[in-house]
């Protein structure tokens, strides 16, 4: 897959992230300790088609046991910290000071969620991501102990799913992605796709904060 990445200009503030992220691109660092940033256009988009959301069964009796407190929004910049944070699979990260400023200050301004998962009040796994109308586009998500950040996607799909939203990115494809139904689609189709979900509007917070566990695995599963 090859991605067209060009530096950035001059500083990049919240407006003209939300309008990349409109046209369809969006930003990275180097590294966590390179404040230097560069907007991504990838050829080939990841997406995770909510109407064809995968759930593994494995993941479906753990939700079911609910070993974590999830939650929304609830601490956005430490969410952001742990993706931060280098672990045995990934020894190094994308998101310097600069990425943490200005998603905070989307978050702020209801452009930005986090998902977390809790265990004795300490969080132990998550995701965060940007949101424009009905497209949220995941960013990154972490793991402090087994399975924490892949049910903190089953409750994001959910999430998605009963607050009408059209679109899941993902930007790019991995083995784990791949697992819930992750796809890859041209950049044309992406766009596309991305023009008709901003221009609708869509409700984050549709899914009560005491929502079952059997709840979530029955709105993840339901195929449109």
């Amino acid at each position: 897959m090859v991605n067209d990445d060009t530096d950035t200009d001059g500083e990049v503030t919240a407006d003209i992230l939300l309008r990349a992220y409109a046209y369809g691109v969006f930003p990275m660092g180097e590294s966590r300790d390179d404040p230097s940033l560069y907007w991504v256009d990838p050829q080939e988009r990841g997406i995770i088609p909510l109407d064809a959301f995968r759930l593994p069964r494995k993941l479906r009796s753990t939700i079911r046991k609910a070993p974590f407190n999830v939650t929304t929004d609830r601490a956005f910049r430490e969410t952001m910290e742990a993706c931060a944070m280098p672990s045995d699979g990934r020894p190094s990260t994308w998101i310097n000071e600069r990425i943490l400023d200005l998603y905070c200050e989307l978050h702020e301004r209801g452009h930005a969620h986090s998902v977390e998962c809790w265990q004795d009040d300490q969080l132990v796994g998550g995701l965060y991501g940007v949101s424009i109308g009905a497209a949220y586009f995941g960013e990154s998500m972490f793991s402090r102990v087994t399975d924490a950040s892949k049910v903190a996607l089953v409750h994001l799909v959910a999430r998605l799913r009963r607050g009408g939203f059209q679109l899941l990115d993902t930007q790019f494809v991995t083995d784990h992605l791949a697992q819930f139904g992750a796809i890859e689609i041209p950049r044309d189709e992406y766009r596309a796709r991305l023009a008709e979900a901003i221009s609708v509007q869509a409700d984050f917070y549709s899914l009560g904060a005491g929502t079952g566990a059997d709840e979530i695995v029955q709105s993840v599963s339901q195929t449109s």
